[in-house]
């Protein structure tokens, strides 16, 4: 019976670890096909926005997604793509932000997520060949 606990013990030990060592945690999923401003999201530095466009028109489909504060201030372009494409992009400041929305025959999703600080310190954005 000893044994069975100690058994117990170390694989909730083990288990707590592993949560910590993968800490990426969704924030907040939005989708659409239309232009709009997400709603607004509060996240933690540092933390990613992995974004994904689909549609049956590549070439033709436009999306452009910024940043802004809640009151509607840029803070800067998070990608523009006229084709069927994916990425990635980190950022470093905390805050309480929405996305500005622009797409033509698109359809889009914007995952935000949590990241510790050693994932972030992983990163390394992709090289994108234009």
């Amino acid at each position: 019976m000893n044994r069975f606990l100690f058994s117990l013990v170390v694989l909730v030990t083990l288990c707590s670890f592993a949560a910590n060592a993968f800490g990426k945690e969704l924030i907040r999923e939005f989708k659409g096909s239309e232009s709009k401003n997400t709603t607004e999201f509060e996240v933690k530095a540092p933390w990613i926005v992995d974004w994904r466009t689909h549609g049956d028109y590549p070439g033709q489909m436009a999306v452009e997604v910024n940043l802004a504060s809640v009151t509607g201030e840029y803070l800067g372009k998070v990608f523009v793509t006229k084709y069927v494409d994916d990425g990635v992009k980190l950022f470093n400041e905390s805050g309480t932000y929405v996305f500005q929305v622009n797409s033509s025959l698109a359809n889009w999703t914007l995952r935000v997520e949590q990241l510790t600080r050693e994932e972030a310190e992983a990163y390394k954005p992709k090289e994108r060949i234009e």
